[in-house]
């Protein structure tokens, strides 16, 4: 596979390594961009890949919660440009949707499309949108929540992340605290219980490969491993986790009695790829 400047970009964007290393290392490995990543990292020259990667697609993450704090909704509806994301009629469209879902509690996606606000069907809305504003808008996914405790969401940068959360108790300060923290660290489970094995098996492999290339002896690796993987977990984990408001915390510190039950959280357009324009190409392309 021919290794493009265009994927070495892409890596180190992803890392921060070097241009070098990243070209030697998609190289290395025929430029498979995860298997590069896990070759930086075992060399000890980028940092854990939170394979985030850059945001493609346009749109907004909503979020809406019922006055009684009962229910609480999470929704990502996406559109082609983020011109049409500040249009007015595509606001109201997200926070219209938000609050139907937090009212009806639909089981799924084909549910909530097959709903009705004012008459017509939650699709047809959709397509009127698409029709009215001119780009493509689509209804990607939601999460609704519905507890005894309290629901508290969080909506950052003017939509491009949005966090719903569930606690068993707490007041609108601590919800909030939590769903910002949430948004800025992006835990992968609640606690050690949660943290997807596969994840881990992973995660302890490429340590591994790391003490290794460290040079480290066969006697002490696996103590070097144990160790680390804690701080992974320190880093993955809700209740583990730093609090940003208070580095002397930990958010289990901050949540007293409380207990966080469940989280999403959704950043736009991720796992959606999105081809790159080129604006002076096209314009070129129109004056043939």
């Amino acid at each position: 596979m021919a290794i493009t400047a265009a994927l070495v970009k892409e890596l180190r964007e992803k890392t921060g390594a070097g241009m070098m290393d990243c070209k030697k290392a998609l190289t290395a490995v025929d430029g498979d961009m995860d298997k590069a990543i896990d070759f930086l990292r075992e060399k000890g020259i980028a940092k854990a890949e939170k394979k985030a990667g850059r945001v493609a697609a346009e749109g907004a993450v909503a979020a809406y919660v019922s006055e009684d704090a009962k229910v609480g909704a999470v929704v990502e509806i996406n559109c082609e440009t983020d011109f049409a994301a500040g249009n007015d009629q595509f606001k109201a469209l997200t926070a219209k949707i938000s609050k139907h879902i937090v009212e009806t509690k639909p089981a799924d996606l084909d549910a909530l499309n097959n709903s009705e606000i004012d008459g017509k069907k939650v699709s047809d809305l959709i397509t009127e949108a698409t029709a009215t504003i001119g780009e493509k808008i689509s209804l990607r996914r939601f999460a609704c929540y519905e507890t005894e405790g309290r629901v508290a969401s969080y909506i950052h940068m003017g939509g491009k992340i949005g966090v719903l959360v569930e606690l068993t108790a707490g007041d609108e300060t601590l919800g909030k605290d939590i769903a910002m923290q949430i948004a800025a660290a992006a835990p992968q489970a609640i606690d050690r219980a949660g943290v997807d094995a596969a994840s881990l098996e992973h995660e302890k492999e490429v340590l591994r490969k790391q003490a290794e290339e460290e040079g480290k002896p066969a006697n002490i690796i696996d103590r070097m491993v144990e160790g680390r993987i804690n701080k992974f977990y320190k880093e993955v984990c809700l209740n583990e986790q730093i609090f940003v408001k208070d580095s002397e915390k930990t958010i289990k510190d901050v949540l007293g009695d409380a207990k966080v039950t469940a989280f999403t959280r959704f950043q736009l357009g991720e796992g959606i790829e999105k081809k790159e324009e080129n604006f002076a190409a096209e314009v070129a392309a129109q004056m043939k």
